[in-house]
């Protein structure tokens, strides 16, 4: 897998612009020329210059350190989302696919009617229902994506279920629990592995989404989504206010499905 890996040029730069982003969120502290929070009137919408590379917002406050600092929340909500996408869609999928019975269409009901909502919409819902904050917001983009891992685990246990070695697992006597963690998981593992790559870039621009509406982040918190919430009224005079966090968003997104399409052909091949 590593040699296929490595010989997809785009799905590296993909990942090393993930490793990237995280390393700056994780270094914030150092790398950062001012506190997130730091403010200073007499500079504020200051271009792009010498002492601000990125510019100013409204409040003087510098906009690369936002964006370092943002990372933290705005990563740390993707990763949690995902962590719980797939703690909630894994084993409702697996139990379905590989138990089948009564079981499977029970499960696979409750998934549909889940997947009927948009993701977004059913998002809000659960931030509707929980309140506001990151740690709603995070829970709610995580249950909001779930559904659809639960699918895609469900078709990966049907297809790993219908092969002879499984067959024949059941024919020494396995049980069925046992074959669904010997045999049907690991085997299952490559399509799940890679749609959980392309799901981190639907948590974060979701969760993005959510904090840009104002249902997350706290006024004030350095957090991409609502770093572009408070840039959205100076476009036209100060667009970097909202372009810089916009487009370190629109690029972590894209890497991240990048990367998940990068290892859906690297596990394949393998």
């Amino acid at each position: 897998m590593r040699r296929s890996l490595l010989r997809q040029p785009v799905a590296l730069a993909a990942l090393g612009w993930l490793v990237l982003a995280g390393l700056g969120a994780g270094c914030a502290s150092l790398l950062a020329p001012a506190g997130p929070l730091d403010a200073d009137t007499a500079s504020a919408l200051l271009p792009p210059g010498p002492g601000w590379p990125l510019g100013t917002d409204a409040l003087g406050r510098d906009v690369l350190a936002r964006l370092l600092w943002g990372g933290r929340w705005t990563l740390g909500l993707g990763v949690g989302g995902l962590a719980l996408s797939v703690g909630l869609g894994l084993p409702t999928g697996l139990v379905a696919g590989a138990l089948g019975g009564w079981i499977d269409p029970v499960l696979m009901r409750l998934v549909d009617a889940l997947l009927a909502f948009p993701g977004l919409l059913l998002a809000m819902a659960v931030v509707a229902v929980l309140g506001s904050g990151m740690g709603a917001v995070t829970v709610a983009v995580g249950l909001a994506a779930a559904p659809a891992y639960a699918r895609v685990a469900r078709s990966a246990a049907l297809e790993v279920r219908a092969q002879p070695y499984v067959e024949a697992a059941r024919a020494v006597g396995c049980s069925e629990w046992r074959i669904l963690v010997r045999h049907i998981l690991p085997n299952a593992a490559a399509p799940l592995v890679a749609f959980a790559a392309t799901q981190l870039g639907w948590v974060l621009l979701n969760g993005a989404a959510l904090n840009f509406l104002g249902l997350g982040a706290p006024p004030g918190t350095p957090e991409w989504g609502a770093m572009l919430s408070e840039g959205r009224g100076y476009l036209r005079d100060a667009p970097w206010v909202s372009t810089f966090p916009g487009l370190v968003l629109t690029l972590t997104v894209l890497a991240a499905n990048l990367v998940g399409d990068g290892l859906q052909e690297a596990l394949r091949v393998r």
